[in-house]
């Protein structure tokens, strides 16, 4: 004979959890540098590469990266778009001391 389950009391039921506010972000030491470009900066980059920004790497808005720019957190907090502009990342190097690479930010799916 097969003992029946336990029945619980609805009584004693688990209280409900209030959800828990996001965590704020904080910049690990291996995250690299960004910095978001004026749209001026991005212009002069895209004529001293000598290109066009569609052939550059893309990084999407809502990438945590970005959020390590002032600039970029008090513009994005004011509704600033930031589509098209580049972002400039700041890399140790071993052999050059200091690699920088650029990234063309393209909206999220979010819209940010």
């Amino acid at each position: 004979m097969t003992p029946s389950p336990a029945r619980r009391s609805k009584k004693h039921a688990a209280p409900a959890v209030p959800p828990k506010p996001p965590r704020p972000f904080v910049a690990h030491h291996l995250l690299p540098r960004h910095e978001v470009l004026s749209e001026e900066e991005t212009r002069r980059v895209l004529e001293t590469l000598e290109t066009v920004a569609e052939r550059l790497p893309k990084i999407l808005a809502s990438d945590p990266g970005l959020q390590t720019d002032p600039k970029f957190v008090a513009g994005r907090d004011a509704g600033e778009n930031f589509a098209g502009r580049l972002v400039r990342i700041h890399r140790p190097s071993a052999t050059a001391g200091e690699a920088i690479a650029y990234r063309l930010i393209v909206p999220s799916l979010g819209g940010s």
